[in-house]
């Protein structure tokens, strides 16, 4: 009786005892005791005859248990207990692993590492199924657990005395080019032996040919390779032999190698031979759940009946009548084999090309789109499927089956028996020869996720299981236990095809039967006295969790156990953590086969044990960072970073295989190196269907010496895995070609990586092992992307913890960079059809952003390494240029200027009205009642309307309160704090009546006083305001208890309410001593967070005036429309100034209002038939946002903007080209002239530099090098360029404006097309700052730059803007050519990174093309770190697919790596009236920390 599995049958234990142990297990099952008194009790009652145990470790004897999703049934392990090291000796991968883990954890003590910082909300992230049943669909999941079993038995560390020789070879071996030893392997195919306790690690002979007939598809359900390489798990198509018929045109190697061409048919015909007769006894030919059979003649006679079917009966008039060759789709679940067969060899006795596919559960399955191309490339138009399959699939509405995504469309044939014909008597399948021709299609997909078919003939068929049966020594009557999928790969060879052909018995496990009861494979064994099995990794590991307190179980009868993944990196430890516990039960250690496959050669290698000619099985352990740069080195000093490998058997009967380099000429490797495997065998597959010039690269390989030659006239197979030949001829297997990625120099297999994710303590942590590891490709090298699903319990910390961990583990083992970890919820990454992850699918959503991480850490600090290196500013440089007249450096002097002023205009009424005040009196007296306003709110109704004698009366009333009410004196200041509304312009002409200075502030937000109130508090205490003017709601605002919480309302001055004044006229207007009094104060925050007020005198005002009037043809029969905050800058000027100088009619459109009523400025414009209008970024922005789907409705309602001759952007930035087009394009409907739309350019210093105006040329667009840019020079490049960014010219310069570009240290002049800051020269410039609240030593020179060569006399002022000048073909007014003044951004506003200029917008704009879900971005930098704010417009949990997408397009398109990703809600950040952003407020928030993020990501 075994128990425990210990062997004690070997020990004649007392019957008293026995008895005892039996009840202790009954209880322990009942859970009468608990884990621990059971050990106890056993031990004791054990203790006197453990020594007599032979070879079995006393652990093992006290818990065999494995910790791990362990089924209900056993009672829960309280702990693992360590094995002693002598269980065996050799290790296995996991110990190696896990001490490797702990080991290079332990030299890191705990570095702090900043914590991403998270919202409350999104920790409670909807996991779908928070407590879903362990569903082991997860491929990955085994590999989780795998590394478990290493703890079983731990190896001792001393490495095996046959070592040495390897090494000397290794030494040796690396100068000789293998391709000498090509050896063809004997007719018994001399298979390797089991995976018994010791074998030395097997040598380079890296190119033995040896002989192989076919490689099989690498399958990893588990979900990690699966997850490594979209391939390892890919859907194959099932591969089917059939029953081939016909004369093969290939020769075929029988047995013995000998080519035999003429006993291809006969085979075949012996084949439908066995199917037509059945022998004495019905042949149990499959198990299945319900327990169905298939007796070989029933076989026979049902596909029979459904080639009949095929061929004679679908000939409906909607239905296309199959012909030979055509292709069918075969869709049946993974429970069904005996219809899947039927189906199978019906098709090809009807001489049809079956193409298996999963089962399309959902309409948007894991890559079911790409089946769906493969389906249509093979031209398939008919699926076979069952009748309880058929109604489990999604429907349409119409009852058919629905239309899958990317499918063709398809004609559904239920194959259950009533649904055939049968076939008359005479009727009898055509068996001519067709040995090239294709027999089945099986699918593989790519590691980037596409499908395609490999096609596999009718000899390769044949061969193929000619080749197994000798391999494996398969006899008739034979009973095969089959866990794998029977539609393709291993699963099809061995129990569809081989099994056929050898009349064997095949018991088919279905998947859903093994998640259900693990178990269920090795109970088959055991009753049916199996005596093969075919199984992968996962399923020996999924046994030992279950197999406690399983009595009976005997694995005596079996001779070959096959683990179809032999060749993956965790497939070592499954089998010897097996072995430790079955062989108590009766496993043989020579038993264990491990093989290995490949979709396009089918069987590469298997391991024959010793009874049919098989080598001693061998081990290696070898070092990894070897391995990485493609060389076979033993690990020597270094114990930890290793990965040990088993063989996989020798190559097939028949066949040769070497091994090649991965890239390039397909040159065979030395001994030492590491490469792809080829086969040259008549048992490969022979195309990629339809695909005619891959199929080339990858079938028809013609591997070559070192000097070129040929190493043989027939062509290989490249089989996709990575491995080499060692002693015995003996093949290893380290890789797959999908799982590569090649980081540098250095090629890491991520298969690797996951292992050693894996074994970072807590194991538990990753739920069920699901670990995808992937590569993407930014900034020209591949980079790590590791994906894990997190245990619903996990918190942050643990996971932050974890993260961290595996982070420097696998720096420490693989010496590479992970550059992003990911964890996601549970149950939430894309699976493929039998569990396991589907990576392709994963890594599409993590570059599209639709993973939904639960967790991100990114570190592209340590992984991007190849970034150029950062530039090195030069030494002071002198101004060296060489003047010559008005060419510098060979350029013209970049220089420009408007229109002369002086002979421009009847100079009389300009010398007459010098100020303002004076233009108003004379308007109110020569056209009283002439309109000069009209205000419209929300509705578009008039609310006041104002004419020139109405407003000469009520400045005259502010001005009468001002000197009788405040006693102001001449030269006050006053702050005018109004709603947008003609009380401001009243107010304005009454403080200039008086000879106060006026001073015009926003008002306070009611909603939002604590932010806005101390704005308007610092500039009336700055400005020194004497006295504040305002209408009543605002006064009681100023004094009301919400105000007092923000400010000191005590400190107001005097405030004058200007509703109710008196109406009194002043004694006699104020007339300015000289021009250049001061007339009024410009107050604003610049866009760095700077608060400075400008002087402008009368004589500026006046000339500022003048100029906006002749480039606008502004006269008084004109109307513009106005659509700005009337507080500074142009929009001031344009609100206040210029309908009194130019006495045009002003149609007044409070900003505000277009909140509630989006369309009212364009309403206004095309009511008032506007030819002129002004509007801010921020306005356009909400007309394209709010009415761009309207442009119908808005036409019905009578809109149109045909009128428009120029509609003017008032802004202080570059022009921002993408919203002007598009706002051109949008209302294009609307009459709006495609040339209308243009922008303005002032400052601080000058607000208005350029306009567009009505005349002139239209404005230019040039294109850019924005790498050239960062250096701060000008490269134009062609529209479309990669890095090439479009820049328009910022309007005409006004009349009476020059404008030069300076050297911004050298202060020198620059010539045409060069970057530097933009001077600028004009009457009506700004006089100087009045102050300068922050940094009043940075402003000292604004206003009065002189060029530190050239014309040195000139006076100009700096706009503090970076833009060239550059002449165009167009020609002006005055008939000179046209210069054109390209804004490229503010200097304070630039980031100086990597000793480059960076301008914020640019970083923006590739942000916000990076997702859809990113609605607003702003960037600044903190230390020496970039911080990106993101303001997510989408679901919170949404937010974390941000990270990596923002990084990787800052890296991609920059060169700079983002230290902080800061993801917010939407209008967190800052935007001023303007529309810009306060990129300065935002940085003063985030190190407040007053953004309430959504998430933060340190990018470590």
């Amino acid at each position: 009786m075994a128990e425990r599995g210990c062997p004690l049958e070997a020990v004649p234990l007392p019957a008293e005892v026995r008895e005892s142990l039996a009840e202790l297990e009954l209880e322990l099952s009942e859970g009468d005791i608990t884990q621990k008194g059971y050990e106890k009790k056993r031990a004791k009652l054990l203790a006197r005859y453990v020594p007599l145990i032979q070879g079995v470790d006393p652990s093992l004897q006290a818990e065999t248990r494995i910790p791990g999703p362990s089924p209900a049934t056993a009672p829960a392990p309280r702990q693992q207990k360590p094995r002693p090291s002598h269980a065996r000796d050799e290790r296995f991968r996991s110990d190696v692993h896990t001490e490797a883990v702990q080991a290079a954890l332990a030299k890191y003590k705990e570095r702090k590492m900043p914590m991403p910082s998270k919202r409350r909300s999104v920790l409670t992230h909807t996991s779908v199924e928070a407590h879903t049943p362990p569903d082991t669909s997860s491929a990955s999941e085994d590999e989780g657990s795998l590394r478990r079993p290493g703890r079983l038995a731990s190896a001792p560390l001393q490495s095996h005395p046959s070592v040495e020789p390897w090494l000397e070879q290794v030494t040796q071996g690396s100068s000789t080019s293998s391709s000498a030893s090509s050896t063809s392997s004997h007719p018994g195919g001399q298979p390797a032996a089991a995976p018994s306790a010791a074998a030395a690690p097997a040598g380079p002979a890296a190119l033995a040919r040896v002989a192989d007939l076919h490689s099989a598809p690498p399958d990893v359900t588990t979900g990690l390779a699966q997850h490594q390489h979209a391939s390892c798990e890919r859907p194959q198509l099932a591969s089917a032999t059939g029953v081939p018929r016909g004369d093969s045109r290939r020769a075929l190697e029988t047995a013995g190698g000998v080519p035999v061409s003429s006993r291809v048919s006969s085979k075949i015909q012996q084949l439908l031979n066995t199917l037509k007769k059945p022998k004495r006894p019905p042949l149990k030919e499959f198990f299945v759940d319900d327990f169905e059979e298939l007796l070989e003649g029933k076989l026979w006679s049902r596909s029979l009946k459904l080639a009949y079917t095929l061929l004679n009966k679908l000939t409906n008039k909607n239905e296309p009548l199959l012909k030979p060759g055509d292709r069918v789709a075969l869709v049946f679940p993974n429970s069904d084999p005996v219809m899947f067969t039927v189906a199978f060899y019906g098709c090809l006795l009807a001489e049809l090309v079956p193409v298996p596919i999963e089962v399309p559960l959902t309409r948007k399955d894991a890559g079911s789109q790409q089946v769906g191309f493969l389906l249509g490339s093979c031209g398939v138009a008919l699926a076979l499927t069952t009748d309880a399959c058929q109604k489990g699939l999604p429907k349409a509405q119409t009852g058919e089956v629905a239309a899958f995504k990317g499918w063709p469309p398809l004609t559904w044939l239920v194959i259950d028996g009533k649904h055939l014909t049968k076939p008359p008597k005479d009727w009898h399948p055509s068996a001519q020869d067709a040995g090239a021709g294709t027999a089945y299609i099986e699918y593989k997909t790519s590691k980037e996720g596409s499908t395609v078919g490999v096609a596999v003939s009718h000899a390769s068929l044949l061969a193929q299981c000619q080749a197994l049966t000798q391999a494996c020594g398969y006899s008739e009557a034979e009973t095969l236990t089959n866990v794998l999928d029977f539609k393709r790969d291993a699963g099809l060879w061995h129990g569809v095809l081989t099994s056929v052909m050898n009349r064997m018995h095949v018991v088919s496990v279905p998947y859903a039967l093994m998640k259900a009861n693990p178990l269920s494979w090795i109970q088959k064994v055991c009753a049916y006295k199996a005596r093969a099995a075919l199984v992968k990794s996962r399923d020996m590991h999924w046994s030992l969790l279950a197999q406690r307190g399983q009595r009976g179980v005997s694995l005596s009868s079996l001779r070959l156990l096959i683990v179809a993944d032999g060749a993956n990196p965790w497939s070592i430890s499954s089998c010897d953590a097996f072995l430790n516990v079955f062989q108590a039960r009766g496993l043989r250690p020579e038993v264990i086969c491990p093989c290995a496959s490949s979709p396009e050669a089918l069987t590469v290698a298997i391991r024959r044990p010793p009874d049919l000619g098989g080598p001693p099985p061998r081990r290696a352990v070898l070092s990894m960072s070897g391995l990485s740069h493609g060389v076979i080195r033993l690990d020597a000093e270094e114990k930890l970073s290793v990965l040990a490998v088993q063989d996989v058997g020798q190559a097939m009967p028949g066949a040769n295989v070497c091994v090649v380099k991965v890239e390039g000429i397909p040159y065979l490797c030395k001994t030492d190196e590491v490469g792809e495997i080829c086969v040259n065998s008549s048992a490969t597959a022979t195309a990629y269907y339809g695909l005619l010039g891959i199929t080339k690269n990858i079938f028809e390989t013609v591997p070559v010496t070192a000097g070129g030659a040929p190493i043989s006239d027939r062509p290989f197979t490249r089989t996709g895995l990575l491995g080499f030949i060692g002693p015995d001829n003996l093949v290893f297997v380290v890789g797959k070609l999908d799982g590569l990625m090649v980081v540098g120099v250095r090629r890491h297999n991520a298969d690797d990586i996951v292992a050693t994710a894996l074994a970072v303590e807590p194991m538990k942590f990753v739920y069920r092992g699901r670990i995808a590891v992937f590569s993407v490709t930014v900034l020209h090298d591949d980079r790590i992307v590791l994906v894990a699903e997190q245990r619903p319990d996990a918190s942050e910390e643990d996971s932050f913890q974890w993260m961290s961990r595996v982070l420097q583990a696998i720096d420490s083992i693989h010496q590479v960079g992970v550059y992003c970890l990911a964890l996601v919820p549970a149950n939430t990454l894309p699976k493929a059809p039998l569990g396991g992850i589907h990576v392709s699918e994963t890594k599409q959503r993590f570059l599209e952003g639709m993973l939904h991480p639960c967790n991100v850490l990114m570190c592209p600090h340590t992984c991007v390494t190849n970034l150029p290196k950062p530039r090195q500013k030069q030494p002071e440089v002198g101004p060296a240029s060489m003047i010559v007249g008005n060419l510098v450096a060979g350029r013209r002097i970049a220089q420009a200027s408007g229109r002369e002023l002086s002979h421009l205009e009847d100079s009389d009424q300009a010398r007459k009205f010098l100020f303002l005040p004076d233009v108003l009196q004379w308007r109110a007296h020569s056209t009283p009642e002439h309109l000069l306003f009209l205000l419209l709110n929300a509705k578009g109704t008039v609310t006041s309307t104002t004419t020139c004698i109405q407003l000469h009366k009520k400045a005259e009333r502010v001005a009468a309160a001002l000197m009788e009410k405040a006693r102001l004196t001449t030269g006050a200041h006053v702050a005018l704090v109004y709603p947008p509304g003609v009380d401001l312009i009243a107010a304005f002409y009454g403080c200039l009546y008086c000879g106060c200075v006026p001073v015009t502030v926003r008002p306070p937000h009611p909603q939002n006083l604590t932010t806005t109130l101390p704005t308007v508090k610092m500039i009336v205490e700055v400005s020194k305001s004497a006295c504040v003017l305002t209408t009543q709601a605002i006064t009681r605002l100023l004094k009301s208890k919400e105000a007092l919480a923000a400010v000191d309302v005590r400190a107001w001055p005097t405030i004058l309410d200007t509703d109710d004044i008196p109406k009194k006229k002043v004694a006699s207007i104020f007339r300015p001593p000289s021009p250049d009094t001061l007339a009024y104060l410009d107050f604003s925050v610049s866009t760095t967070g700077i608060l400075a007020g400008v002087k402008m005198s009368h004589a500026a005002t006046s000339a500022l005036c003048r100029s906006i009037k002749l480039q606008c043809e502004l006269y008084p029969s004109r109307q513009i429309a106005i659509c700005l905050d009337p507080y500074c800058g142009l929009g001031f000027a344009l609100w206040c100034l210029c309908s009194v100088y130019s006495g045009h009619q002003s149609v007044l459109v409070p900003p505000p209002e277009l909140e509630a009523n989006a369309s009212l400025w364009l309403w206004a414009v095309s009511q008032y038939k506007a030819r002129v209008t002004f509007c801010s970024y921020s306005v356009m922005e909400t007309c394209a946002r709010g009415l761009g789907a309207q442009t119908a409705v808005l036409r019905m309602k009578g809109v149109n903007l045909s009128c428009v001759r120029t509609c003017m952007v008032v802004a202080e930035e570059r022009p921002r080209i993408a919203l002007t087009q598009s706002f051109s394009k949008l209302f294009r409907d609307l009459g709006l002239p495609a040339r209308a739309v243009s922008t303005t350019f002032g400052c601080r210093v000058n607000v208005a530099i350029c306009l567009q105006g009505t005349a002139g040329p239209d404005p230019t667009t040039v294109y850019v090098d924005m790498r050239a840019l960062r250096h701060d020079r000008v490269r134009l490049v062609e529209r479309g360029s990669p890095h090439s960014l479009p820049l328009t010219e910022s309007g005409k310069i006004l009349p009476g404006v020059k404008v030069i570009i300076a050297h911004t240290e050298t202060r020198g002049p620059l010539g045409d097309s060069h970057l530097g800051e933009v001077w600028v020269s004009s009457p009506h410039s700004a006089t100087g700052y009045y102050t300068v609240y922050g940094e009043e030593g940075l402003h000292a020179d604004h206003f009065s730059a002189r060029l530190s060569f050239g014309d040195t006399q000139t006076v100009w002022a700096r706009t503090g803007f970076l833009g060239f000048l550059r002449r165009t073909e167009l020609t002006d007014a005055s008939g000179e050519r046209h210069d054109a003044l390209y804004v490229v951004g503010s200097l304070d506003e630039a980031l100086e990174l990597r000793g480059m200029r960076y301008h914020p917008v640019d970083i923006e704009t590739s942000v916000i093309r990076a997702h859809r879900s990113v609605a607003e971005c702003a960037v600044f930098t903190w230390t020496n770190l970039l911080v990106v704010v993101v303001e997510l417009d989408g679901l919170e949990q949404d937010a974390l697919d941000l990270v990596a997408l923002v990084t990787n397009a800052v890296l991609e398109e920059h060169l700079l790596v983002v230290g902080v990703v800061v993801i917010v809600d939407p209008g967190v950040i800052p935007i001023n009236s303007r529309g810009e952003k306060q990129r300065m407020h935002l940085r003063d928030g985030f190190l407040a920390d007053q953004l309430d993020p959504i998430y933060v990501a340190y990018n470590m």
